[in-house]
């Protein structure tokens, strides 16, 4: 069986395809790592392949010997909800640590593991790491018979869980403090690909219930932000006509104190010059006689 060599984070896979075979769907089983961080496949992803058919399923899934799956994550859930008795599988002979870069490489893609998610599977390689580290420096003080080593005898530890991960070794920092100090609504939204890394890092000074508050806001504000984009390009296409900013003014300054402090302005990243209403909003001023339904 091949061996990892240091300062490897991608493999060639050819090189450890052993055979084809078909594998029984109840007796393949995720990675170690893939179950120990709680990763799921995204009920969206699910229900595109679910339109895709047979043809979906008739791609082989990656696995190695002992039924571990590589790669095929979301196949596999979807033959097991559909209850299919076997699957197509090419075997890799593995070891489980190159099973990991195996699956890190694969899941890179725009379509595979979100970079957080990625991070916490690369972190599972950080202990070998820190010994091949060690056994470098040992050798190579053997070697010049002095305790300075060069840069080519040290083995960034941090920057090989980036380059596995295909992230930057900044966010390798920043997941770490994550999983020590993050509310855990805020490690599934990460998980879910629903927050950045840099934005839920940028929480870490907050209490947990500040986190959690400041994540509901935060939803709440792109969700928002989305039915706001999508209202304005719908209103252009049907190029209606609109009341006029003198109308708007207008009705604003009609309105009581207590009806003008439920008023929300949201910012959004939309084009051009334009205000949006809501229907609530819309109606209310109507009712003030200031503005016409066109």
């Amino acid at each position: 069986m091949k061996r990892i060599t240091r300062n490897q984070s991608w493999l060639v896979e050819k090189e450890f395809l052993e055979r084809t075979v078909v594998c029984r769907t109840d007796e393949l089983r995720p990675h170690p790592s893939y179950f120990r961080h709680h990763l799921t496949v995204p009920a969206s992803k699910l229900c595109a392949l679910a339109e895709q058919k047979a043809l979906t399923l008739s791609e082989p899934l990656v696995i190695t010997p002992d039924y571990m799956i590589i790669d095929g994550y979301a196949r596999w859930e979807l033959a097991r909800l559909q209850r299919r008795p076997t699957l197509p599988c090419f075997v890799y002979d593995v070891t489980e640590e190159q099973s990991l870069l195996l699956l890190l490489q694969r899941h890179r893609q725009s379509d595979g593991l979100n970079a957080f998610c990625r991070t916490l599977l690369a972190l599972d390689l950080e202990t070998s790491l820190r010994e091949r580290s060690r056994l470098n420096q040992r050798i190579g003080r053997q070697g010049k018979g002095s305790s300075n080593l060069t840069d080519a005898d040290r083995l960034d530890v941090r920057r090989e869980i980036a380059k596995a991960a295909g992230v930057s070794a900044g966010n390798v920092t920043k997941v770490k403090q994550i999983l020590l100090y993050a509310n855990s609504s805020v490690q599934d939204a990460l998980r879910g690909g629903d927050l950045s890394i840099h934005r839920a890092w940028q929480w870490l000074n907050r209490t947990h219930d500040q986190q959690g508050q400041a994540l509901l806001n935060y939803r709440e504000e792109r969700g928002l932000r989305r039915t706001i984009r999508g209202l304005i390009s719908r209103h252009v296409r049907a190029s209606t006509p609109d009341p006029s900013l003198v109308d708007l003014a207008r009705g604003l300054a009609g309105l009581a104190p207590q009806e003008t402090r439920a008023i929300r302005i949201v910012k959004t990243k939309a084009s051009g010059k334009t205000i949006v209403l809501t229907e609530e909003l819309f109606e209310l001023l109507h009712r003030q006689g200031e503005m016409e339904i066109k």
